[in-house]
């Protein structure tokens, strides 16, 4: 039912910031649970951060905390990733997700809990 579009990627130089987007559509956005993935060459795909239904809780993995912000626009069916003091490390395709989860949130929801996907968009952090 809803599709997810993720735009933004590109290639910036280390020290930079990027701000990636999810639009969604169909389905009713505000009812999803948010969250955003990575995979870099040869590895498992990772949790990078989640949002709950209006915003009003975030978790973040160790790696990106204090860099990375996780927000969501219900009105405007988007959710952003703002990423500031980027380092090669953080180079991976990254991926939208939303969850159908209607329970208590007082984790961070695994992987397998999202349901839905986007097609991923390329951020390639330069040295």
């Amino acid at each position: 039912q809803v599709q997810l579009v993720e735009s933004g990627g590109g290639l910036v130089q280390a020290g930079g910031s990027l701000r990636l987007s999810c639009a969604a559509s169909g389905g009713t956005f505000s009812s999803y649970i948010m969250g955003w993935f990575r995979q870099a060459p040869g590895k498992e795909r990772e949790f990078v951060a989640m949002v709950s239904w209006s915003g009003g809780r975030t978790y973040y993995a160790d790696s990106v905390q204090d860099r990375f912000t996780i927000l969501r626009d219900n009105a405007a069916n988007t959710m952003y990733l703002q990423m500031n003091s980027l380092t090669p490390e953080d180079t991976a395709v990254y991926y939208c997700a939303a969850s159908e989860y209607t329970g208590s949130l007082y984790r961070r929801l695994q992987m397998h809990e999202y349901e839905h996907w986007g097609q991923g968009t390329q951020v390639t952090v330069s040295s």
